[in-house]
């Protein structure tokens, strides 16, 4: 996998900081280019035919919407339950972003596809605590990610996630890192697959 170096960002009261790339936070890999542009249709395409369910947050429906496979997780419980499995047009997927990753691809157990429209923001939180593996790659349009570190106001480092780019968080860094993404400006889709140990 290939690191890559945050851009800068603008902070309050207009400072605009570049990050030094050790301020990356270790366990945070990204990579461009990751699918095709035929992948990427094809995906989409499929999307279009998926049952879609609003996302809840403890009563916040958010704007984003979302299809979960193998595991759904309960944030009232703070639980994840078994859910209908992986699809068959996912399975490729799959498989290279588990050898992106460096891991098996019967190791990515549960996937997560999420709609996000324009002008839906995420706002800081942390992936769900389960698992030690997340892989995320984007589709449709691009997105800021920030990330800082959880329940700290430390300070804050920010990338771009391209169309058809693939990021991982692995280990620690699920534990530590917050992140957030700015307001939409067109319509982006997300698949997210997790594992339950870094080995």
């Amino acid at each position: 996998m290939r690191k890559r170096m945050a851009e800068p960002e603008l902070f309050p009261g207009g400072i605009k900081k570049s990050p030094e790339p050790a301020e990356i936070p270790s366990g945070f890999e990204y990579e461009q280019g990751f699918l095709s542009e035929k992948e990427e249709g094809d995906l989409l395409e499929r999307f279009q035919k998926l049952n879609f369910t609003s996302f809840n947050f403890k009563g916040y429906v958010a704007k984003r919407r979302t299809v979960e496979y193998s595991f759904e997780y309960d944030f009232s419980t703070r639980k994840a339950s078994s859910t209908k499995a992986i699809q068959e047009f996912l399975k490729s997927l799959r498989e290279n972003a588990a050898k992106w990753a460096g891991v098996a691809a019967h190791e990515i157990v549960e996937a997560v596809i999420t709609e996000y429209p324009p002008g839906a923001p995420i706002g800081w939180h942390r992936d769900v605590p389960q698992f030690d593996l997340i892989i995320g790659v984007s589709l449709a349009s691009g997105c800021r990610m920030r990330l800082r570190p959880y329940k700290e106001k430390g300070r804050i480092v920010a990338t771009t996630l391209d169309p058809r780019s693939v990021y991982a968080m692995c280990g620690v860094a699920v534990g530590i890192i917050s992140t957030a993404f700015r307001p939409l400006k067109a319509l982006r889709y997300s698949v997210k697959k997790r594992k339950n140990d870094c080995g």
